[in-house]
């Protein structure tokens, strides 16, 4: 049997209506990993790492994720289908019955915090209903000292029951699973659905609300890395475009993989305390640092063992979108702490599946926020339930599902950082190349670090004719030549065989820009509006 003992002092939960809960405060991630495996909710991989199956859903749930409308939000949040509005008294009701489910059981509780950056530190208290679950929340969220958590005080909550399912009738849930955020009440409540992201992300779109409005700093859907003379680089994007791929590099310190804020002081600092990242076709060759840190602390999700407990990477039965999860010590070359200074370089990756995008380009000012506002890629397939196949899609800032104020309050700030900061700012498709999703092939991962390298070694040097091409109907600067990539891949139309299909489709492209991004126009300034494509196709 597991010795289910408290790591350093027994709590109360009565203070949330959680009453005669058996409490497991703040136990080591081996002490969850054992109970996990004694019951049955996971089994060890060779490589050590707990493996498990989130259930039901395998990716988050949008339309499923909801804000309470009151005083704090009513007036500031952007509503509609990404932020959805959630009445106060019904969530009060709903939460009184989460707590009561939880009552009486056995439950597992960990304090922890957000924000590297001690000036904008914020104190969490996560209560799974599962061991693996506080495991994650272990690995994700930053982890306080002993002497910190002696007069620990938590601002916010994050009550976690994936066994509790709601009746949509009743409690005014869409379907039988959900995460709220209650802004008035600090509490992030999640329930219905083992999708550990739904607890990370929760946290991150709270900071997207409290960053921002009260303490003036930019919060970022990034990875952030930094070189030896101490300049950052940024890589925003969405899932399964490269961001945790990117920055884990041999050659720079890891900040993050995936959510930063850029402060008033210039500075870029991690909100985690870990690593989520996608597993799918994970190999040690192409990404060394993601799979040496899959070993005994790491959770694997969704992944086919074999009889030896090795995982197939290639096998997506259960879903595209299988992960690990480790905190960022299991990565060698890290910053410690997770905060960086003077940022150079801004990298927006997309996965367009189009593939008519340069593999790189450089964009000026009014490009960066077009782009940024506009957030171009291709939505994976099981990133998100009910995606089978990717699709070109636009996600403002990249990452519009987890931002509650409207995009140009974002890309605004962003512009403004990146101008006080002198940054330049490149465009880079992950993506397909040689034809669209279905007939051209994904760029080779070597290729794309070449030319990420390129820029931070400063090879690719200023904009001039004699070194770029405009592309004729993007208008972004694509480098004619890079040290180890073949020249023929950085015109993406020379690795068509046909140019008429290829004009075809990037007229296709450029129209869904300009028709997504009528809804920002009257926002946007002259200068913003100019930074996409000019055509049209006739």
């Amino acid at each position: 049997m597991v010795d289910h003992t408290q790591a350093t002092k027994s709590i109360s939960l009565e203070q949330y209506g959680i009453k005669n809960a058996k409490v497991n405060y703040q136990l080591s991630p081996e002490k969850l990993h054992e109970i996990a495996i004694e019951k049955k909710q996971g089994v060890e991989a060779s490589s050590g790492a707990l493996a498990i199956n989130t259930g039901e859903f395998t990716g988050r749930s949008p339309k499923d994720r909801f804000i309470v409308k009151d005083d704090v939000t009513k007036d500031r949040i952007w509503w509609g289908d990404i932020n959805i509005p959630f009445d106060s008294d019904a969530f009060e009701k709903l939460y009184n019955k989460v707590t009561d489910y939880l009552s009486e059981k056995e439950v597992f509780v960990r304090d922890s915090y957000a924000c590297a950056d001690e000036n904008y530190k914020l104190n969490i208290r996560v209560i799974n209903e599962y061991p693996w679950s506080n495991m994650f929340a272990y690995n994700m969220f930053l982890r306080p000292s002993e002497d910190e958590l002696k007069n620990f005080t938590p601002e916010w909550t994050i009550v976690n029951a994936p066994g509790f399912m709601a009746d949509p009738e009743v409690d005014g849930t869409r379907q039988h699973n959900f995460a709220i955020l209650d802004f008035t009440r600090k509490i992030a409540l999640i329930g219905g659905t083992g999708y550990t992201g739904e607890i990370k992300k929760g946290i991150f779109s709270a900071l997207n609300f409290i960053l921002p409005v009260f303490k003036n700093t930019l919060p970022m859907h990034c990875s952030a890395n930094v070189g030896e003379s101490g300049d950052t680089a940024i890589f925003f994007g969405l899932s399964g475009t490269g961001k945790t791929t990117l920055s884990a590099d041999p050659n720079r310190k890891l900040i993050g993989d995936d959510e930063h804020g850029w402060t008033n002081e210039n500075t870029v600092f991690n909100f985690e305390g870990g690593c989520y990242a996608k597993v799918i076709n994970l190999s040690k060759e192409n990404e060394p640092d993601i799979y040496n840190a899959i070993k005994p602390g790491a959770i694997l999700e969704n992944v086919i063992l074999n009889d030896n407990g090795d995982v197939n990477f290639e096998d997506t039965s259960i879903t595209q979108n299988t992960r690990v999860s480790y905190p960022i010590h299991h990565i060698n070359n890290i910053q410690q702490p997770s905060i960086g200074k003077n940022p150079k370089n801004v990298f927006f990756l997309t996965a367009d599946a189009f593939g008519v995008l340069p593999p790189i380009s450089k964009l000026t000012p009014s490009q960066a926020a077009y782009h940024f506002i506009s957030g171009y890629t291709a939505k994976v397939a099981g990133t998100e339930a009910g995606v089978k196949e990717p699709q070109p899609s636009f996600s403002a800032c990249f990452g519009a599902p987890f931002m509650p104020l409207h995009p140009t309050k974002y890309a605004e700030m962003l512009s403004k950082k990146m101008k006080e900061a002198g940054v330049n700012v490149w465009l880079v498709n992950t993506g397909w190349t040689g034809g669209p999703y279905g007939v051209g092939t994904r760029m080779k991962l070597k290729y794309t670090r070449a030319m990420i390298n390129a820029v931070l070694n400063g090879d690719l040097g200023l904009y001039s004719y004699d070194d770029y091409h405009i592309h004729s109907v993007f208008g972004v600067a694509q480098p004619r030549t890079c040290p180890g990539v073949p020249t023929e891949v950085l015109s993406p139309r020379a690795t068509w065989k046909d140019d008429e299909a290829y004009y075809t489709a990037a007229f296709k492209l450029s129209n869904a820009f300009r028709e997504n991004f009528k809804k920002f126009e009257s926002y946007a300034n002259e200068e913003i509006r100019r930074g996409g494509p000019q055509r049209y196709a006739f």
